[in-house]
């Protein structure tokens, strides 16, 4: 064995590692986000926040004092009111966030955040070790594609972090998702270092494929605000018949936004992230331009892309147009991730094409 093919090998082994020790730094994210979820459904403000979400007023804000553990008072803001825009809309405040407004769950939150950055960072760069020790981009497999799909996604949600969005409500969906997505492809998935077939040796396959595993993380982060819609919006369509729906059920569901704020986050991030998408299409037919003559060949790949892109593309239609907002737009959605789902996973394991060069 040579100098060169030793240190490739070695390099593989901590890209392993590395990958391993995210998925432990992973799960005890998890963990405490359960422990923020859990603590926060003992808040106070969580349950004072309930009460008000039933309130029949439409002021910006209202204060209420709680009292505080030591005896005193605190003075509590109400949360901020979202509106719908379509004929009979509800008028629902935010949730105060899976913390409840608790000083411990927030601690755990915070912990728990703490712990994805620092996952984030390992898994990183044992994507970037992989990447070293092949001399490519690190996603000519599945595997390769699993890990580095799982880093942009939490890196994506980290962004929104970072902008100040009140997004940590994802933490806990995304971890759980990571975790699963990490167990397969260390498991199942995993392929050994090796080079590309000829066909793949080409730039494109750093812009067309970045852009593919970019575009399915935002679209991850959007069917999770999809799937949070629906159950709140079914929830606050409950609470406005009047009916009272269990204990379990009201803690999460009051401290989540509002299904208008969770309906509006899933359509900006999905519109901001489709024309993009319609971008990797158009760069993989560039490439198969360039390494197979033809520009469209309807390859099963080729043909679940375009089954994705016409899916989201009626859903954003669909999000534009009164009659089919709402539930029936959010439908679509799911069935467009599902779309994307089965782009990877369905057609690479079960469907023979010119994408099949990779095994897993």
């Amino acid at each position: 064995m040579t100098l060169a093919a030793a240190t490739n090998e070695n390099l593989a082994h901590i890209s392993n590692v590395l990958i391993y020790s995210s998925m432990a730094v992973f799960t005890l994210a998890f963990f405490a986000h359960i422990a923020e979820w859990t603590f926060g459904s003992r808040s106070k403000v969580g349950r004072t926040a309930a009460a008000l979400t039933g309130a029949p007023s439409r002021a910006s804000s209202v204060q209420v004092q709680v009292k505080s553990q030591s005896g005193g008072t605190a003075v509590l803001d109400r949360p901020k009111v979202i509106t719908r825009s379509a004929a009979g809309t509800r008028d629902v405040p935010d949730g105060p966030g899976a913390a409840g407004g608790t000083e411990k769950g927030d601690l755990y939150g915070r912990v728990a955040v703490s712990l994805t950055v620092l996952a984030f960072f390992v898994e990183a760069a044992g994507v970037v070790a992989r990447a070293v020790s092949v001399q490519r981009a690190p996603w000519g497999n599945m595997y390769e594609f699993s890990i580095t799909f799982s880093t942009v996604a939490v890196g994506a949600y980290l962004g929104f972090l970072v902008a100040r969005k009140n997004v940590r409500w994802i933490g806990l969906p995304l971890v759980t998702t990571v975790l699963l997505d990490l167990g397969i492809a260390t498991t199942v998935l995993y392929t050994n270092s090796d080079q590309l077939v000829p066909a793949l040796h080409s730039y494109w396959l750093w812009i067309h494929v970045s852009t593919a595993i970019l575009c399915g993380a935002v679209f991850y982060l959007g069917a999770v605000g999809t799937l949070f819609y629906l159950l709140r919006d079914f929830y606050e369509a409950k609470v406005a018949r009047g009916e009272k729906p269990g204990a379990l059920r009201t803690s999460v569901m009051e401290r989540l936004p509002a299904a208008a704020t969770l309906d509006k986050f899933s359509y900006r991030v999905n519109a901001a992230v489709f024309p993009l998408w319609t971008f990797t299409i158009i760069a993989g037919a560039i490439w198969a331009g360039d390494a197979w003559g033809r520009y469209w060949g309807w390859d099963p790949k080729e043909v679940w892309s375009f089954i994705t892109w016409v899916a989201y593309a009626c859903y954003l239609h669909a999000r534009a147009t009164a009659g089919w907002k709402g539930r029936k737009a959010a439908a679509l959605a799911l069935v467009a991730f599902g779309c994307w789902l089965f782009n990877y996973y369905g057609v690479n394991i079960f469907v023979t094409g010119k994408h099949s060069y990779a095994g897993v």
